[in-house]
């Protein structure tokens, strides 16, 4: 179908806005692949995250604790514990670590059929160490993934019907940064499940400790011809991409330029490392749709909350088919996940929907649920 093959979404992560609906109920159910194995599969480096308990600085911890983190399985994972199916690409080195990270790939409701193992004698896990913030500290990050087995990933690893087996194909600029040689694979990959029929999500997330801007910039928008649904950063619109105006003249932007249909955009105030605010502003077919953002969040753990987001919104939109519901699970699943320790989403779509009347009432409510 030449509508589905063209047919592009771009979600921009940015923006705060009070809510004032102009659109209601528009359908995405028509635009996705039929009949597939897995409505989501993703690709991205499974790292193991070492962090210190109780909040302690990196520098006077004697323990950390072991958790499996990656911005591509924190979307599948979440995606997949609402009610998806989902799978992950991913290489890790065949030994007790890499066991460790398909354990927690399994735990996430994910399919490991493309887990593949580094037997290599250079093979090692990439890592990271995260040091959780209390004003007026804030929070940090250390990454150890340099010539990780993920680098070393090549197509002719793959079996050749995996492009045919999925609605939605997901990757970030993270995977396109950490290697050279995994680019060049990574964009082929993309091209075939675009050709394929699947719609591609970029989720460009921008890190500076992995390549400039002068570097990422040409990379981020030759993907962009094969975009489907795209999230990005309004800081990173306006400054690796040099996209000027207002919010919203960046995002009709992003549709004028490359044919998108839907933009959503979301905005994280942090009061403070334990407190933050959370909302979302979607755009449609010329119509904005946005609900009161989520107030006086307490923070756990907010790594991977973005991420949620993600995976709320590619749920609510495969599932759901409504613009409204993939705005409010999105929403929901980033403030919950702010809530829980870990990377990873741990959400039911129960779970969501309680949290989603919650916030739409008003009045006395229950202090408990039981």
């Amino acid at each position: 179908m030449y509508f589905l093959k063209k047919f592009d979404i771009i979600i921009i992560m940015c923006g705060i806005v009070p809510l004032n609906i102009y659109g209601k109920g528009e359908r995405f159910m028509n635009l996705f692949k039929e009949n597939t194995e897995f409505d989501l599969i993703g690709i991205g480096e499974v790292m193991l995250r070492l962090s210190p308990p109780n909040k302690e600085k990196i520098s006077q911890s004697e323990t950390f604790e072991k958790n499996a983190g990656g911005s591509e399985l924190n979307v599948v994972s979440g995606s997949a514990m609402l009610g998806i199916r989902s799978a992950i690409i991913t290489k890790v080195p065949k030994n007790k670590m890499g066991h460790f990270i398909r354990n927690k790939i399994r735990y996430g409701n994910v399919s490991d059929d493309y887990l593949i193992y580094d037997t290599s004698d250079e093979r090692r896990l990439g890592l990271y160490y995260y040091e959780s913030g209390v004003y007026p500290r804030k929070s940090s990050v250390i990454y150890d993934r340099a010539r990780s087995s993920m680098c070393s990933l090549r197509l002719s690893e793959l079996p050749e019907d995996i492009y045919e087996k999925t609605k939605i194909f997901h990757v970030s600029s993270i995977t396109l940064a950490i290697d050279k040689e995994l680019r060049g694979e990574v964009l082929e990959m993309i091209r075939r499940f675009k050709e394929a029929g699947a719609l591609i999500s970029f989720d460009v997330n921008y890190r500076a400790a992995l390549w400039s801007e002068e570097e990422a910039k040409p990379v981020v928008e030759e993907v962009f011809k094969y975009v489907d649904l795209l999230f990005v950063s309004e800081e990173t619109s306006r400054r690796m991409l040099q996209r000027t105006g207002t919010l919203e003249e960046i995002m009709q932007g992003y549709v004028n330029d490359y044919g998108c249909k839907l933009v959503a955009t979301t905005r994280r105030e942090a009061i403070s490392p334990t407190r933050h605010n959370f909302g979302s502003k979607m755009l449609f077919d010329g119509k904005f749709y946005e609900e009161p953002p989520y107030k006086d969040i307490e923070v756990i753990d907010r790594i991977g909350s973005g991420d949620a987001y993600l995976a709320g919104v590619l749920y609510g939109l495969i599932k759901e088919d409504s613009i409204e519901r993939a705005l409010e699970i999105g929403n929901a699943l980033s403030a919950i996940k702010n809530t829980v320790l870990g990377d990873m989403s741990a959400s039911s779509i129960d779970e969501v929907e309680s949290v989603i009347k919650s916030h739409k009432a008003t009045g006395h409510q229950d202090e408990m649920v039981r």
